[in-house]
């Protein structure tokens, strides 16, 4: 699914993060009924989530509407990154364990309920009584685990950083004091 599907193009007229959830998915919502998802903090999607444009947007409209776990069997590198960056968990699973949870509500998807349980401290999705682990990186699990972003994380090791700063300046050809 690209960003565009995700939100589309019209409306990213705006430069905030909040407001764009009510226009999730929708090209295709008459197709989804996505009253029917409402409160659901986990998406299950196919290969390659969030290719297409490398807008930014996706990330804020899915975070908008409350999702904070997006499973797939892959995604595009920029919405990856763009995802955690607003505090969304990208999980990547196989394909045949992401079939499986689509596959497992059929033939009223919108209607069964699906447990998952996604725990980002060990790296883990329960679903029907099996464990999958997901792999994720050490710095971007800290900063989801904490609710930072990145200047969250300098300001928080700003005396370690000052501090290295300070044993290596020899090594350093510009004035780091100015920024």
């Amino acid at each position: 699914m690209d960003t565009d599907l995700i939100i589309p193009a019209e409306f990213l007229t705006v430069t905030v993060k909040t407001g764009l959830g009510e226009h999730l998915f929708a090209r295709i919502a008459s197709e989804l009924n996505l009253s029917d998802y409402m409160g659901r903090e986990i998406l299950v999607a196919g290969e390659n989530f969030g290719c297409g444009s490398s807008r930014e947007h996706a990330a804020w409209a899915l975070a908008d509407w409350g999702i904070k776990v997006v499973i797939a069997p892959s995604f595009a590198d920029i919405f990856y990154n763009n995802a955690m960056k607003n505090g969304i968990v990208p999980v990547v699973l196989d394909a045949a364990v992401v079939d499986e949870i689509l596959n497992s509500g059929v033939p009223d998807r919108r209607r069964s309920a699906i447990e998952l349980i996604v725990g980002l401290s060990n790296q883990s999705v329960e679903f029907a009584g099996a464990t999958y682990h997901f792999e994720i990186d050490p710095y971007r699990k800290e900063c989801l685990m904490n609710g930072m972003d990145d200047m969250d994380y300098l300001s928080v090791n700003k005396r370690e950083i000052e501090a290295f700063d300070q044993k290596h300046k020899k090594h350093i050809f510009f004035d780091t004091s100015k920024l």
